[in-house]
């Protein structure tokens, strides 16, 4: 996974997955993509970054379950108690959290679950019940997708061992592909 540089067969195998997509936004555009990142001090990773620059700004098709997120939206059960994002600071997890199994929760866990939710990630999307996608875009896992959800912290990707799928965005549409072509031929 090379978060830095596109590989033009990843790309290949988004645009096959949304081309014929009814659900799929609007690309936004390299100029907005560049003002996105200049506004919150990043680069979004590749491949997603020409993804919104050149095939799609969200679906309301998916993944996840209940639709790809335009670029600077939120889930809609998001909630306003939360402190603002800060897209620039690293996201803080490298491994698995399940904050649910702390016995003796540290003292600064609240704090930790914070960042977790709003530092160094863009909200991809929700499978519901506040189960929802990051994109990191600052920090170790730059170019990881994780599940972040009110029990804990999951990376995606085999190498994890939660999946057989590639990380990153591209493994994570390439899996969901795959199953929508399954449901659809079944």
């Amino acid at each position: 996974m090379n978060s830095d540089r596109v590989d033009p067969a990843e790309l290949a195998v988004l645009r096959a997955a949304f081309a014929t997509d009814d659900g799929a936004e609007a690309p936004l555009g390299w100029e907005a993509v560049e003002a996105f990142e200049a506004e919150h001090g990043i680069a979004l990773p590749e491949p997603y970054r020409t993804f919104v620059a050149e095939i799609a700004d969200g679906s309301s098709s998916g993944p996840p379950e209940y639709g790809l997120l335009s670029l600077a939206r939120l889930p809609d059960d998001w909630g306003d108690d939360q402190r603002a994002r800060d897209l620039s600071k690293p996201f803080p997890l490298t491994a698995t959290w399940l904050w649910e199994d702390d016995e003796d929760p540290a003292p600064d866990t609240d704090e930790r679950l914070e960042q977790v939710c709003n530092d160094g990630s863009i909200v991809l999307g929700t499978d519901g019940c506040a189960m929802n996608w990051h994109l990191i875009v600052t920090g170790p896992h730059r170019g990881h997708g994780w599940q972040i959800s009110d029990v804990g912290a999951v990376p995606f990707g085999a190498q994890f061992g939660f999946t057989t799928a590639e990380p990153g965005f591209g493994g994570w549409v390439r899996q969901w592909a795959a199953r929508r072509a399954w449901y659809d031929a079944a």
